[in-house]
């Protein structure tokens, strides 16, 4: 890493406790071609406090300190933090003016960091070699003690913690869905944009120069000094981000310090490997491209073309594996399809009494043209019309590796069927998948019913979609019977499925429902 020069800055109104972890870990900090510069404001009212700060005196450092005006009244216990507006604003001019003095000096880089934050040795040279304008590491705090743990980053607005487009409309369910998605995509080390940030946040000398500050915003009312920074940067063109290899810990209670030693130890064994060898390496959040993946076999007259023709429209790239069809499926393809880059490759012998062969080969031969995202659909299922223009939405965010999908099973051209053996419609599963290159993808390894995808992608961070898939497999009376009869050949004793819906096939009562576009 070439020389650069760091200000880190904090305003400091901490307890002792608190405050001696935080300075120690800034000691502790490597440097390794970095010159790091230090500026407190001291708003600090217990002597301890005080003398902590003004002891500390790293070795190749200067160390400025400003007196806060100390008023106000910081009430801090075991549940929650009280901010009151006025305090507010009286730390974002302190932060305002560690900026002021780092724009002044010519600092190559300003760090502010909270002064209750603990940090991995590799923080700060981590952060750095990220080359982004405005990032911050990631840390994990219960707001509330009898509430999970959250980031201090967010998506929009004050704290919206899943990603929507602005006309977009979700359910309920898709919201949550979301919303643990992105935690856990924050959980896989790796550099992600965000909407909004702070604590622990590196700036680059670009960004002071361009006039970024925690002053208020007049006509904005969002709570909070880093939502005005993080809105005021957006504006002035700088993009957020948040890394994830080297979470801080986060001392939000007094008795949060009895875990500083556990986190220490952490740091020691696990170093994350900042080449970019995370499970998640493609974060794209726009010019995604689609690829159809495909496993067919003598498709031509049945719903090959419609499902084609309606894909054709939203898909960038199609690959197709022709298991040995002996009809015209293979030209069908290249026709629908003459338009859209396609690979197809049909294999000289059927495999399909071992499918789990004929999926790797599926996967392999999709993976090897370097896809972004791939949808995975049989040549008889097909997304409702409204997938034109919900699809890229999908494919175009940056937290989510897969989306799942309701499926539902039509039994003539507009009825569903709904009974104790057929009710996929109300599960979700994965259709659409971020090719991740670097994760280890593993499948079930059954011959019939192994799935189309890997089984383990559901570790990824993933969402639900309200958009459903209408599967026209059991809609003729001929593929029913052809299917039952392929079952109890293959599977006579339910051993890789469930017997009794086997035998529900054949039914020749089975309950309804209109399809609703």
């Amino acid at each position: 890493m070439a020389d650069y020069k760091v200000l880190a800055g904090s305003a400091v109104r901490q307890k002792p406790g608190i405050l001696s972890e935080f300075l120690q870990s800034l000691l502790e900090l490597d440097t390794a071609g970095i010159t790091v510069d230090f500026m407190f404001v001291n708003d600090n009212e217990l002597e301890k406090s005080e003398e902590l700060l003004k002891n500390f005196n790293p070795p190749r450092s200067r160390v400025h300190i400003i007196e806060g005006d100390k008023t106000d009244t910081y009430t801090c216990d075991e549940k929650k933090h009280q901010w009151k507006e006025t305090l507010i604003w009286k730390v974002a001019d302190y932060k305002d003016r560690i900026i002021s003095y780092a724009r002044e000096k010519n600092y190559d880089f300003l760090f502010l960091i909270d002064s209750d934050l603990v940090l991995h040795p590799r923080t700060l040279v981590h952060l750095i070699s990220t080359g982004r304008d405005i990032i911050s590491e990631i840390f994990w705090t219960k707001w509330n003690p009898e509430l999970p743990p959250l980031p201090q980053v967010w998506v929009t607005d004050q704290y919206n913690l899943y990603h929507k487009h602005r006309n977009q409309q979700l359910t309920q369910e898709e919201i949550n869905s979301r919303i643990n998605g992105y935690l856990n995509c924050l959980k896989i080390p790796g550099v992600y944009e965000v909407g909004g940030l702070g604590a622990c946040t590196l700036i680059s000398k670009k960004a002071l120069q361009a006039g970024v500050s925690y002053k208020e915003i007049k006509n904005l009312s969002f709570w909070g000094e880093d939502r005005h920074f993080c809105i005021r940067a957006s504006a002035l063109g700088f993009k957020l981000y948040v890394d994830t290899h080297y979470p801080a810990y986060h001392i939000y209670r007094e008795s949060e310090l009895e875990g500083v030693a556990g986190y220490k130890n952490w740091c020691r064994k696990r170093l994350f490997n900042t080449g970019g060898a995370s499970l998640r390496s493609r974060t794209k959040s726009e010019n995604n491209k689609l690829t159809l993946s495909m496993l067919v076999r003598n498709e031509a007259g049945r719903y090959l073309p419609q499902v084609l023709k309606h894909a054709a429209e939203y898909i960038d790239e199609a690959v197709i594996l022709d298991d040995a069809s002996e009809d015209d499926t293979a030209a069908v393809c290249r026709e629908i399809l003459k338009d859209i880059p396609l690979t197809l490759v049909s294999n000289k012998t059927p495999g399909f009494d071992n499918e789990i062969q004929l999926r790797k080969q599926q996967w392999e031969l999709t993976v090897s043209t370097g896809p972004d995202w791939i949808l995975c659909l049989d040549a008889d299922e097909i997304f409702e019309d409204r997938v034109k223009n919900e699809i890229r939405l999908l494919i175009n965010q940056p937290y989510y590796d897969y989306f799942a999908f309701r499926l539902y099973d039509f039994w003539d051209a507009h009825h569903y069927r709904e009974d104790t053996y057929w009710q996929a419609h109300k599960f979700y599963r994965p259709f659409l998948i971020r090719y991740q290159p670097n994760f280890n993808y593993l499948w079930k390894e059954t011959s019939l019913h192994c799935g189309r995808l890997p089984a383990n992608i559901i570790e990824l961070p993933g969402a639900l979609s309200r958009l459903r898939i209408k599967h026209f497999g059991w809609a003729d009376v001929k593929d029913r019977v052809d299917k039952y009869q392929r079952y109890m050949r293959l599977d006579p004793g339910g051993k890789h499925g469930i017997i009794q819906q086997y035998q529900s096939i054949l039914d020749p009562n089975p309950r309804l429902i209109k399809w609703e576009e």
